[in-house]
């Protein structure tokens, strides 16, 4: 099929840069396959373009050759990530490039799965396809971070999130948490939860809080995340919200052992129950997160509470965080903060946070980066 030409001022320009806009459309959509954006640009013009709107769908260079039709032979694609040369859901889409004559690829960043990794490339290159690679790296990169750690570690990429005072408090002393955060920034986490393939939180937050673990009043069409609970001695009551209310699976990790009666309630009130070997009576979370990434869980949201969040430092089990901080002061000595357990011996063991980003969400500052 051969549609209409039409030009694309900006994306002639930086075509990449195009590419890169279109693969954000996939965002919350496409896991546990990464977001990828395409753009064939023939004589200065787009010819066809698209973008990876969902797992098991056609991927970006597919959506763009069947736009641009015989429009295709010749023409140069600008596509975020290498094109793929194996078969899964789809076919190689090396091979859909080869047979449409497009005759140079820009392909932003190296495919990170090991069935690809740099073969696409070597394949179109070996055809007599120009290939160029780089362009936008850090940017494309960026897109496919919770893939690249799924493909590559068999576990989902870990954010951590929570929100805390401007003095680092996530409760006052008597407990109290709701809400420190402003109205808009639990939008925005309710955003942060529908991007993820899971939510996880341990015991003590589903009994001091009560949460449901939804994404609430999210624009668009998207799914439900799992909703992980990690309680080693199931102290979950059956009667919780997040058991009640409508939305992604739960999932309750405990440990092996843990009493049989309390699964069955758990298990009617639908939850699926998964036992673990205990370590030091605790549910083992290396192991948990590979069970979740034999789930396909890509991208997993843990929203605490401080002894969860501890046991992850403490394992090193995380990639990003996304910390809310609102212009208050709780103090206290004994008012929590976000991480609990031993911490840190010395400075030079803390968790060091590369690419810090921040940005305003209503009176509270959203604080992004990579650990």
């Amino acid at each position: 099929m051969t549609e209409a030409v039409v030009d694309q001022p900006g994306g002639i320009d930086d075509p990449m840069a195009r590419a890169l806009a279109l693969a954000k459309l996939g965002r919350g959509r496409t896991s546990p396959n990464p977001m990828v954006g395409a753009v064939l640009i023939q004589q200065g013009r787009v010819v066809g373009e698209g973008h990876h709107a969902q797992a098991g769908g056609p991927h970006a260079e597919v959506e763009a050759l069947e736009r641009a039709g015989e429009l295709a032979r010749g023409a140069t694609l600008w596509v975020t990530l290498e094109p793929c040369c194996h078969t899964g859901c789809t076919g190689p889409c090396t091979d859909r490039l080869l047979a449409a004559g497009v005759s140079e690829v820009h392909a932003a960043t190296v495919d990170p799965n090991p069935q690809v990794q740099g073969q696409g490339i070597a394949q179109l290159r070996a055809a007599g396809v120009l290939v160029v690679v780089g362009e936008h790296e850090d940017e494309a990169k960026q897109l496919i971070r919770e893939f690249a750690v799924w493909i590559t570690q068999g576990r989902p990429s870990v954010t951590l999130k929570f929100a805390m005072s401007l003095d680092g408090k996530v409760a006052t002393s008597k407990g109290e948490s709701q809400w420190i955060s402003s109205e808009l920034a639990r939008a925005r986490a309710h955003q942060l939860r529908a991007e993820h393939d899971a939510v996880m939180v341990g015991v003590g937050t589903v009994l001091a809080d009560d949460p449901r673990l939804t994404a609430r009043e999210v624009p668009g069409e998207l799914s439900q995340p799992l909703r992980v609970i990690v309680d080693s001695q199931l102290r979950t009551p059956p009667t919780a919200r997040v058991l009640s209310t409508p939305g992604g699976s739960v999932l309750v990790a405990t440990t092996e052992g843990a009493d049989g009666n309390r699964q069955r309630a758990l298990a009617q009130a639908g939850a699926e129950v998964l036992s673990l070997p205990a370590r030091s009576g605790r549910v083992p979370l290396p192991e948990l997160l590979q069970r979740l990434g034999e789930r396909r869980v890509a991208s997993l949201l843990v929203e605490g509470g401080p002894t969860l969040l501890g046991s992850l430092w403490e394992e090193r089990l995380g990639d990003r965080i996304a910390a809310f901080v609102a212009p208050m002061l709780v103090a206290g000595t004994g008012a929590p903060g976000p991480f609990g357990g031993t911490g840190a011996p010395s400075l030079e063991r803390s968790w060091r946070i590369v690419g810090l980003q921040s940005e305003p969400v209503g009176p509270d500052l959203l604080v992004t980066g990579e650990l």
